[in-house]
């Protein structure tokens, strides 16, 4: 069923066409069944009485069915202008048998035109109808069944077409809704790439600045504590090198979904974490007290150790001199709570690279992990507090 409506929709000419042809087919039979004696739309007036809008041979023909087939002819463009066609076969009606063309316009108008401009239309439809009782000089149980009749036919058909219009509409804003969440999940997908993007380059690159700046500052350190740093310097940016072709290998993929995800890390990879920290220098303290790590949620696990790894990258830029202590406690029903704490850095640190973004890149993952964020900056020590529901 859908995909014959889609195969219309594609194809109008064709459907307007085969309207045109079942609509005159139709036609026939109404003109046949009046001539026999049945009729079947009321008509106030004969040909005769509406000859000046038409050339008089129209409406004198035997059958009488030029006017009527020049009706059905004119569905042709009833997409363009339903309610001309419309109005003009409701004044060809009064004296044509053009009732079958006329409820098609109906449905036009009554599908694709605003409930005012349907009211109105429909009211003008109704009017030689519910008057030829009034305007017959014999009131006859035909006559009356011919009008009722005529009201049933005009309101099923204009009831069908709101019913078509309502379908229409709430299909045109399905689809409306639908490219709008696809362009929110790929929006969030590429905040998501983007916020990986600065959390492994900018912890990568931090460790390059602090090994880089060490060199800088003792260039007479012994051949071997040269050749150390130069090592570390190198696998630092073989690793960035790394990660940053693994995120740009997801941008180029075709179309970015929400399941198309760079390399991610989990609270597993902390060790080797807090191991590069040390390896810089740092003075890194922890404190574990989970009740199974098993059960923890990947997205948990992976968001605690983001967050951890943008602290220790801060650490380096603003305090690196100083010692950073960890803290994660936790279980199923109480949640995970990180906890990173540091004193302040008495002399200015040498900033490494940076876009300033680091907290508030934070704080946005932990809220979209269903968590919370609060952070605490005296003129002694930085203390930053995260909960994250242990599983979703």
């Amino acid at each position: 069923m859908i995909d014959l409506r889609q195969q219309w929709r594609e194809r109008p000419r064709l459907a307007d066409a085969l309207v045109v042809a079942s609509a005159a087919a139709l036609t026939a039979l109404v003109v046949r069944a009046d001539t026999g004696g049945l009729p079947v739309h009321p008509l106030l007036s004969s040909p005769a009485a509406l000859s000046w809008l038409l050339p008089p041979a129209w409406g004198l023909d035997a059958r009488g069915m030029t006017v009527p087939l020049l009706g059905c002819a004119a569905l042709y463009w009833r997409r363009r202008s339903p309610v001309v066609i419309a109005l003009a076969l409701v004044v060809l009606a009064v004296a044509w048998p053009t009732g079958v063309p006329l409820l098609v316009a109906l449905f036009t108008v009554a599908a694709g035109r605003p409930g005012r401009v349907t009211a109105a239309v429909t009211g003008f439809a109704l009017l030689p109808v519910l008057a030829r009782p009034f305007v017959t000089a014999v009131l006859s149980p035909l006559t009356a069944a011919t009008a009722v009749a005529g009201v049933a036919f005009v309101g099923g058909t204009v009831g069908w077409g709101l019913w078509v219009g309502g379908v229409r509409e709430r299909e045109s804003r399905a689809e409306r809704e639908a490219a709008l969440r696809a362009d929110r999940a790929r929006q969030q997908a590429r905040e998501e790439i983007a916020r990986e993007m600065h959390d492994v380059l900018a912890h990568r690159l931090t460790l390059l600045s602090m090994h880089a700046g060490a060199l800088e500052f003792h260039p007479g350190a012994a051949p071997a504590q040269v050749a150390e740093a130069a090592g570390v310097i190198r696998q630092s940016a073989s690793q960035a090198l790394e990660d940053l072709q693994d995120v740009l290998r997801v941008l180029r993929a075709p179309t970015v979904s929400p399941h198309a995800e760079p390399p991610q890390p989990s609270l597993g990879d902390l060790p080797r974490l807090i191991e590069e920290a040390r390896a810089t220098g740092a003075t890194v303290e922890t404190h574990q007290e989970l009740e199974d790590p098993a059960t923890m949620d990947p997205a948990t696990s992976r968001t605690a150790y983001r967050v951890l790894q943008e602290a220790l990258t801060n650490h380096r830029k603003h305090a690196p001199r100083t010692p950073v202590s960890l803290t994660l406690t936790g279980g199923r029903r109480s949640g995970l709570t990180v906890g990173v704490a540091n004193p302040v850095q008495r002399e200015p640190a040498t900033r490494g690279p940076g876009s300033g973004q680091g907290l508030i890149g934070m704080n946005e993952r932990v809220r979209l992990a269903g968590g919370r964020m609060s952070h605490r900056h005296t003129a002694t020590d930085f203390r930053l507090d995260v909960w994250l529901p242990w599983t979703r």
